[in-house]
């Protein structure tokens, strides 16, 4: 008898939107070549028509993939990134992130051992927030945990990967939706085709920079008020957003 073939391994696509990040994305890229180059199949920069030196960031990588969205938002610049990959999984880090290793590996093995899992994500931790600010901060995905259990979706946009066919079959990202709500509308939509994972093993070190600006309080506020406003009417209850670099 002749030997069935291995099946190929899914292959991984690493997307990263970026709005005017000269300052931050040099040090994510960085950390994507140390930590997870050699474990995915490409990397894609999606420059969400930026007006700094993004671009020319980009250009000192010859091995990341640009990619140009002339229409500003995350999930437009989402979007372009997933119809220019070319992976079976497609992960998404922001561009003020800093992967680590073992992150790339983490999205292997539970794809892996879950064929039902649709989409997996997991906790920020903040590397430039200190002492209790970032104990608090961070501490905020352990609050929300109940609603996790209660509503079987939660993940964060800056931390998450997501199959091919999922992202096919729920029609892409929303590109109504201009900033808050817009990941729990994808974890949401997802659900209707797996297994939604948020673990909390599945850490990515990034900025605390929209917290110094706006303040815990308020983010925390905005961040449950549009999680609710998902989940109760599929819609964000906020559409307005502020830049911070």
């Amino acid at each position: 008898m002749t030997a069935t073939p291995p099946k190929p391994k899914p292959k991984i696509s690493l997307v990263i939107p970026a709005y005017n990040e000269e300052a931050y994305l040099p040090a994510c890229l960085d950390a994507v070549m140390l930590n997870v180059a050699d474990k995915v199949a490409e990397i894609i920069v999606v420059d969400n028509n930026s007006t700094d030196g993004t671009k020319q960031v980009i250009g000192r990588y010859p091995a990341v993939k640009y990619l140009f969205e002339p229409r500003k938002g995350i999930t437009r610049a989402r979007q372009c990134g997933f119809l220019g990959a070319s992976g079976d999984i497609i992960a998404y880090v922001d561009a003020d992130t800093l992967p680590p290793g073992g992150w790339a590996e983490q999205i292997r093995a539970e794809f892996d051992a879950d064929p039902g899992l649709a989409c997996l994500s997991g906790p920020y931790s903040f590397y430039d927030l200190t002492g209790i600010r970032n104990a608090i901060s961070t501490g905020w995905f352990v609050t929300a945990r109940p609603l996790y259990s209660v509503t079987g979706y939660m993940m964060v946009g800056g931390n998450f990967a997501i199959r091919r066919d999922v992202l096919e079959q729920m029609g892409g990202f929303d590109d109504s939706i201009e900033f808050y709500g817009e990941d729990a509308d994808i974890a949401k939509r997802a659900k209707a085709y797996g297994k939604v994972l948020f673990s909390r093993n599945f850490v990515m070190p990034t900025s605390g920079r929209r917290l110094k600006k706006q303040g815990l309080l308020k983010m925390a506020g905005l961040y449950f008020i549009n999680y609710v406003s998902i989940v109760l009417r599929s819609k964000p209850a906020t559409k307005g957003y502020q830049d911070v670099r």
